[in-house]
């Protein structure tokens, strides 16, 4: 005779999503805010389904019941995190600036969004352990972050057509590079200031290391 157990246990999760999510939008939120901590933290292997319902505040059967599972969980983590920075790098405005001005801007953007958001990096370098294994599950993802190519790519051609930038650079290896001169630096900073003995996060040092950025992209661009 069939067992009615999971037909209880499935009454009893919706039961607590009618009780402890009577707004689905806010209560997605909080858990995916709360698993972003979790996760950067202690990435993936790490995390506890029971630590983030406590830092959410929820009973832990509304993340399944929203999410599914754990890995599921860190994908929407993932997406938000993505739509956060490609949202905000949309303001900009990049493409209606001076291209100089643009660069500037970009690479000053990105550098100050690092630090603010530091973990942004802590997921990137979970995601990297896994080989992005959930952002390829990701429909949208290369969606998500066309419009930052197509708008470097215009702030690209400004430059060229003001005979201000050289021809022939690829706006995705550019951000790829512009990426990379602040997330090293970051990601890196406890080694690096041991080796150099030197406060790689010190407010000098910071302003330092984002004039010098600048100028290196800019070095490379200028005609």
């Amino acid at each position: 005779m069939p067992t009615k157990e999971p037909k209880r246990k499935m009454r009893a999760i919706r039961s607590v999503a009618d009780n402890g999510g009577r707004n689905p939008a806010r209560t997605r939120l909080a858990i995916i805010e709360a698993a972003t901590q979790e996760f950067a933290e202690f990435g993936i292997g790490g995390a506890r389904i029971d630590a983030i319902a406590l830092r959410a505040g929820l009973n832990k059967r509304l993340l399944y019941y929203y999410f599914g599972n754990k890995e599921d969980l860190f994908q929407a983590v993932l997406e938000r995190a993505y739509e956060g920075i490609r949202t905000a790098e949309r303001a900009l405005h990049l493409g209606e600036i001076d291209p100089i001005e643009a660069i500037r801007k970009l690479v000053a953007f990105t550098w100050n969004y690092y630090i603010a958001h530091p973990e942004f990096l802590s997921l990137l370098n979970s995601e990297n352990l896994h080989r992005a294994s959930h952002l390829k599950k990701t429909s949208n993802i290369m969606e998500m972050n066309s419009p930052l190519v197509q708008a470097l790519d215009s702030v690209l051609e400004h430059g060229r057509a003001s005979r201000l930038f050289r021809s022939g650079v690829d706006p995705i290896q550019l951000y790829i590079s512009i990426a990379a001169l602040s997330y090293f630096y970051l990601s890196n900073q406890h080694t690096l200031s041991a080796i150099f003995g030197r406060d790689l996060r010190a407010p000098k040092a910071e302003t330092e290391r984002l004039s010098h950025m600048t100028e290196l992209v800019l070095g490379y661009l200028l005609l």
